[in-house]
């Protein structure tokens, strides 16, 4: 997995990282490639123990005492001070939120349930408003920031997806409105990869392929262009607050 991460600089050292889902996929790749340039990270999990002890072991192998594990069901916002509580007291501070964590299938409308729309609004918009309230009180301490993963979807609906889409459409509109009121002390903006990664239960190539003809750069991406995405605004863009970067080939352009 360390192809994935860049050191090129340290920059962000002594600095502490909560990223939700990251331990696999784009939010492992997040937390290497934020650990190779100095951050220390929590990597939080749901369910992917076994992932999220095989990375924290990566990056403390590299740098000691630079990661750990914490599990919560984020889908609880009742359990999210608590989550942020423990990683102030491993921590003692904390300068980066990432909400990256996101359930994704489909619900067609003859077939979506309450607790269909209860898991996906959970993870994708609530989750990330209430961890970002409850993290808040220390990102302003350290003049921090958050970064929401949305999803280019989020402004052009999928098929069969009435209930996904919305909700990253929200956290969207969510990223904007916390830009607005955390301003000044903490920047707020959000990162809308297009296709990244196949999902984890498959796809038919055939919807692959249609896919990819969408894409001007003629290719998908990678989990590091998220990555890079996520550090170009931590530690490059100190004017940048509100914003949602679209990282998709150019799919978004002309589709």
């Amino acid at each position: 997995m360390n192809s994935t991460a860049q050191s090129d600089s340290s920059d962000l050292n002594e600095q502490w990282a909560l990223i939700t889902g990251a331990a696999k996929r784009v939010g492992a790749s997040i937390a290497q490639t934020l650990h190779a340039n100095g951050a220390n990270i929590a990597v939080h999990y749901g369910s992917s123990s076994a992932d999220a002890d095989a990375l924290v072991d990566e990056l403390n192998n590299t740098r000691a005492d630079s990661a750990f594990a914490i599990q919560a069901d984020i889908r609880d916002s009742s359990a999210l001070p608590a989550l942020v509580a423990n990683v102030i007291q491993h921590s003692g501070r904390l300068d980066i939120l990432i909400n990256n964590a996101s359930t994704f299938y489909p619900t067609p409308l003859d077939e979506v349930t309450e607790a269909d729309w209860d898991d996906l609004l959970g993870t994708n918009l609530k989750a990330p408003l209430f961890l970002s309230q409850a993290a808040a009180p220390h990102l302003r301490k350290t003049g921090g920031q958050i970064i929401n993963i949305v999803d280019i979807h989020a402004r052009r609906p999928l098929k069969n997806h009435p209930v996904y889409g919305p909700a990253k459409a929200g956290l969207e509109m969510l990223t904007r409105s916390l830009a607005k009121d955390l301003a000044p002390e903490i920047r707020v903006n959000g990162i809308s990869p297009g296709a990244i990664l196949w999902p984890e239960d498959g796809m038919p190539d055939s919807a692959k392929a249609s896919i990819v003809k969408q894409i001007p750069l003629g290719r998908v991406g990678e989990p590091a262009d998220i990555a890079r995405t996520a550090l170009f605004l931590i530690k490059d863009a100190p004017y940048i607050t509100g914003h949602v970067i679209a990282v998709d080939g150019g799919r978004s352009v002309g589709w």
